[in-house]
């Protein structure tokens, strides 16, 4: 049995009842294995749902980053990736689930420390400043700063963009971000 079986059933899990109420009981029930399975491959609810955010998520930012790929400079890469980082993960019924009702699970992220996501996505972004830098289209600066800064950027747009437009288009405050990324990251 592959660790994808096993996470899918939690993606069902804490899609019906938040990441707070999955249990691995219900996991394992979903998986439709033992509970002793799922224990070898994880040793407590916490890692099932850890390596699910982490696979969810990743994937997600790959999508996005794909969607970038195009562009003719790692600037324009860099923000076309970003807005579609966004986008997606808003987008995403897992994310829109850990949002609606476990928000305040967020809070440690956002306040506390950086999670395994948050730092794969600062890898990307780093990835896209140091090319932009080797292409000219992205300022010089501390490249550490100006990673944390974007992905900071990014990370406010996820968490409250159906907020911040019940009264706006969604598409236009995007293309309002992708206006400033562009315009912090010119040399």
């Amino acid at each position: 049995m592959s660790d994808d079986v096993l996470l899918d059933a939690a993606r069902q899990c804490v899609l019906a009842v938040g990441l707070r109420r999955a249990t691995l009981a219900e996991i394992a029930r979903t998986a439709k294995v033992s509970r002793m399975t799922l224990y070898r491959r994880f040793p407590d609810v916490r890692s099932v749902l850890s390596a699910l955010m982490t696979r969810e998520f990743g994937a997600l930012l790959h999508r996005a980053n794909s969607e970038g790929a195009g562009a003719p400079t790692a600037r324009q890469r860099l923000v076309r990736s970003a807005v579609a980082a966004v986008r997606l993960l808003n987008a995403d019924d897992l994310m829109r689930t850990v949002i609606d009702i476990d928000t305040e699970l967020l809070l440690p992220y956002i306040v506390d420390r950086l999670g395994g996501t948050q730092r794969v996505g600062e890898q990307v972004v780093r990835q896209h400043l140091e090319a932009g830098r080797t292409d000219g289209s992205i300022r010089a600066g501390d490249l550490p700063a100006q990673a944390r800064a974007v992905l900071l950027v990014v990370q406010s747009f996820v968490l409250s963009l159906r907020a911040a437009t019940r009264d706006l288009d969604p598409k236009a405050l995007l293309t309002e971000m992708a206006h400033h990324l562009d315009a912090a990251l010119r040399p």
